[in-house]
């Protein structure tokens, strides 16, 4: 599945969703929000979709914070660009964090890169919350009103950009390529999912039917809706029901 295709978004904005409000990746055990994921967690399913990120973990003074998440001269290009990760863990060391707290970070003296910040992930938390009220429409027409609003809300004139000869040209809708991560996860979230929509005339997904767990997934196939998240739930629904009935 290509990185920047329509369902990679798509599937990319459901999996988010999951380490956001579940504080667990994607295929983990089951269970419901847990209202916390680490900056770390969240950096690790960025990359596993493609995106190039170096997470800042905490604490870091509020200064090195502000200046991360707010400055544009550090939130660099992201989408399979390659900026200079210097440690295998790709996590800011000791220099790297005071570089970011030096004037020069506010003045674009550090190369540009897409720094995730824990006000990064709050704010990204608050858009998954606003994904999954879409996945958990009723019917494509409710969802389509939820997608609407977010687009509105948050989306601009679509433009196709490069990354700086970083990647391949794809499609974007927030406001300039180094937009905040929040802003970028639910516009291009929402574009993916309004897509898909449109496409198969239906929610491109739902919440888990087991009571116990209720995460988001993403459903592209045909026949009948998908009800579970993963086999494990659908196995798991089907043992109880069988128990029930003995």
């Amino acid at each position: 599945m290509k990185v920047h295709s329509t369902k990679a978004m798509a599937a990319r904005a459901v999996d988010l969703c999951v380490v956001l409000l579940y504080g667990e990746p994607p295929g983990g055990p089951s269970g419901g929000p847990s209202g916390g994921a680490s900056v770390e967690a969240v950096a690790e399913v960025l990359r596993a979709h493609g995106e190039t990120v170096v997470p800042v973990p905490g604490p870091v003074s509020s200064v090195v914070a502000d200046r991360v998440s707010s400055s544009s001269a550090v939130a660099g290009p992201r989408d399979g660009g390659a900026p200079p990760v210097p440690q295998e863990a790709g996590t800011l060391t000791s220099p790297e964090v005071g570089a970011l707290a030096s004037p020069e970070a506010a003045s674009g003296g550090v190369g540009m890169s897409p720094y995730l910040t824990e006000d990064d992930v709050a704010a990204m938390r608050e858009a998954a919350a606003r994904l999954v009220e879409v996945l958990a429409a009723p019917g494509a027409d409710e969802a389509a009103r939820l997608l609407n609003q977010v687009l509105d809300d948050t989306a601009r004139a679509p433009r196709l950009t490069r990354h700086g000869g970083t990647s391949p040209w794809h499609l974007h809708v927030d406001s300039r390529d180094d937009a905040p991560w929040a802003e970028w996860f639910l516009s291009s979230s929402a574009l993916a999912l309004a897509v898909l929509l449109a496409d198969h005339q239906r929610v491109p997904g739902g919440l888990c039917a087991s009571p116990g767990c209720r995460r988001p997934y993403l459903d592209l196939g045909g026949g009948s809706p998908r009800r579970y998240c993963s086999a494990r739930c659908a196995t798991r629904e089907r043992v109880a029901a069988h128990r029930s009935r003995a």
